[in-house]
């Protein structure tokens, strides 16, 4: 846990927890306004999250060697997370076009 200084922690951290809630929002937006494609964007962000715990789990560990296979999950998941993303931002200006 020392490759990182506390404020780095934080800042890791609190972008996790950020991320995360990001996504319940999206997701209850999608909820109130009865609008199911705000759930695509939503379950499309966790590529990108999946990806953020990689690299503090590897960080967590003192960039451990026998852990670099994270470091292509982490790199992995950011390469899908950028493509579901962008999906879920054509599928939301799909769809409204088609309530125009």
């Amino acid at each position: 846990m020392h490759a990182l200084s506390i404020p780095t922690w934080i800042v890791h951290v609190s972008s996790v927890i950020e991320w995360i809630a990001a996504m319940w929002f999206i997701w209850r937006y999608g909820e109130i306004t009865g609008e199911k494609y705000w759930y695509g964007l939503s379950f499309a962000m966790l590529p990108a999250l999946i990806s953020a715990m990689s690299a503090c789990t590897w960080h967590f560990f003192d960039n451990l060697p026998s852990l670099e296979w994270l470091v292509t999950l982490q790199a992995s998941t950011t390469v899908i997370g950028n493509c579901t993303l962008c999906l879920a931002a054509w599928w939301i200006w799909r769809s409204s076009l088609q309530k125009q």
